[in-house]
């Protein structure tokens, strides 16, 4: 008996130490970068062993909106002013030929029954913390600056009733705005404040679970194709590989036929869309994979070829292999396409917009603006800012430079997280914040 008796007190004695020693690594030592950010961004990123810790760093910078009287800061030679505010989370911008802007106000639907596992109830409250966990306002809203000051004074509900609307565009009159689950059109005429139409249901989209909910749209230059892009519903298919059909890749949809096909696979969360002026070619900005360190895996921008394979889930940047996943696919991994340019891990790289239309001084007229949202899940934080790529001969060159800051107080809390990027009719630049529920103008110092 009293041996039995030291048994169990030695066994508590153990677990108690472990118990400690959890304690202290997690919470006194945990998990941090041990390299910059920058070192995982370029065109030849740094790619460290992964760290696969027990538990997923968190380090959340709660989402306070901004201090009266304070906005983000410039970079050398710009200016910013606020275009509008009193939005309700907006997260993505599209200009209108009149150059009216439009800007979806969504955020991800609400989920039947709530959180599912644990994992989820976690996730929903980082996402609370973060700012992401408001109601979405399902609806475009259509801001007009009727006297060309550089200021929103008209705004109007453009379109109501969607379902977690996100990328927006239009062609020959028809306005193709995707929700969460479906692709709609809707007619516009030009100057309009409203439209009234229900509109009409162009094709389905995948839907269900939304790990990653939006879904941009953006057309072709000849206005033949669109082209939609769908996030995964994992971090790296963990919920087992049926319930990601169609996902973590970018659709091609025929606008004449309504025929549609996959255009490029395994892009982990594709959100911004672009066309390369110089090359003529799509390119995308991905988030990629969480829960190996700080570190790992860098956003990343790209060109996106026609059949091409980026490596989700089986590996990333080519052929680095994430172990996690089971059943492994080395015959996918072998033709895996290493991403033109890195964006640093973690960053939540959203938005992405080419220079062609900038108006802003010539250093900012040839290259790749980045609305990099903010990260959950890396210490030190990363990404909460605006940056600018440079590009030589349609190819991105150099590191990235900053172009809006100021995202974070001082004690790490956001004020402001940007989104969406595009320039306006005059050329200068428009950022979606969508904890500081405003659209952001970028100009010319001593511009307007």
């Amino acid at each position: 008996m009293a041996k039995a008796k030291k048994t169990i007190g030695l066994v508590a004695v153990i677990g108690l130490i472990i118990l400690v020693a959890v304690v202290v690594k997690l919470v006194v030592f945990p998990e941090r970068a041990e390299l910059p950010v920058e070192a995982g961004m370029g065109s030849d990123p740094e790619l460290p062993k992964p760290n696969k810790t027990l538990m997923p760093t968190v380090n959340v910078a709660p989402a306070t909106g901004w201090p009266e009287g304070q906005q983000p800061s410039a970079a050398e030679g710009l200016r910013v002013t606020q275009f509008s505010s009193g939005l309700e989370h907006p997260r993505w911008l599209y200009k209108l030929p009149n150059g009216d802007i439009l800007v979806a106000e969504s955020n991800a639907p609400a989920k039947a029954g709530g959180s599912t596992s644990a994992k989820d109830w976690v996730a929903d409250k980082i996402k609370s913390t973060a700012g992401a966990g408001v109601p979405s306002a399902d609806r475009i809203t259509l801001l007009r600056d009727v006297d060309n000051d550089g200021v929103a004074d008209e705004r109007s509900k453009f379109v109501e009733d969607l379902h977690s609307p996100f990328g927006m565009t239009l062609v020959d009159g028809t306005l193709y705005v995707a929700n969460a689950d479906a692709l709609w059109s809707f007619p516009y005429t030009p100057g309009a404040l409203v439209i009234d139409d229900a509109g009409e249901k162009v094709t389905d989209l995948p839907a269900g679970i939304n790990h990653h909910w939006t879904k941009n749209v953006v057309a072709s230059p000849d206005g033949s194709k669109l082209y939609i892009a769908v996030g995964s519903n994992s971090n790296v298919g963990e919920r087992g590989m049926d319930v990601e059909q169609g996902r973590a890749a970018i659709w091609e949809l025929d606008i004449a036929s309504g025929d549609k096909r996959l255009y490029a696979t395994g892009l982990r969360n594709p959100v911004g869309m672009d066309w390369n002026p110089e090359t003529g070619e799509l390119w995308a900005v991905v988030n990629e994979r969480d829960e190996i360190g700080s570190d790992l895996v860098p956003d990343y921008a790209t060109s996106v070829q026609d059949g091409g394979f980026y490596g989700w889930p089986y590996s990333y940047f080519g052929q680095h292999v994430d172990q996690r996943v089971k059943p492994q696919k080395p015959e996918l991994v072998e033709r895996a396409i290493v991403p033109d340019y890195a964006l640093g891990a973690h960053t939540a790289s959203l938005g992405m917009s080419f220079a062609d239309e900038s108006q802003l001084p010539n250093q900012w007229r040839q290259g790749l603006f980045i609305g990099q949202h903010g990260s959950w899940n890396r210490r030190p934080k990363s990404g909460y800012k605006v940056v600018y790529v440079p590009f030589e001969n349609g190819q991105p060159t150099g590191k990235p430079v900053d172009v809006l800051t100021g995202f974070l107080s001082d004690d790490e809390d956001a004020y402001g997280r940007p989104v969406g990027v595009i320039f306006d009719a005059t050329g200068s630049l428009l950022v979606a914040d969508d904890v500081g529920n405003a659209i952001w103008r970028v100009t010319a110092e001593g511009g307007q």
